[in-house]
């Protein structure tokens, strides 16, 4: 069964090989074959826009000067933190004493030989 997959794979794998030569020649060709591009149109000439007359400037009034009021001149002091009092420390229990895995025989993996027994000689008797 494998042998048959197998040989289907190999049989596409050819296949696909060699029709991918035949499109790289036919690539080759018709990159040596193509005609020359026909010759863009050329673009016509625009006509030239007019101006409209410029707009009448008139003075800008000047801006009025922002008076900040003065910056203090002393620090705040800042209040100091209280104290946080101590946590008291914790004692944990010993921890219990976990009992040992008890070791667990291996089993083999060894099959045992066993030696083919002959048949049982028949109780007829026949004669030839």
């Amino acid at each position: 069964m494998a042998s048959k997959t197998f040989f289907i794979f190999v049989v596409t794998v050819m296949l696909l090989s060699l029709q991918s030569i035949d499109t790289c020649f036919a690539a080759r060709n018709l990159l040596q074959t193509v005609p020359p591009a026909p010759a863009l149109p050329t673009i016509p000439s625009m006509p030239k826009p007019t101006l409209p007359p410029p707009l009448p400037t008139t003075q800008v009034p000047p801006l009025p000067k922002a008076t900040l009021p003065p910056l203090p001149t002393g620090m705040p002091t800042i209040p100091t933190m209280p104290t946080i009092p101590s946590i008291p420390k914790v004692t944990m229990p010993p921890m219990p004493t976990i009992p040992s895995i008890p070791n667990i025989p291996s089993i083999s993996t060894i099959i045992p030989f066993l030696p083919f027994l002959s048949p049982p000689p028949s109780t007829s008797t026949t004669s030839p």
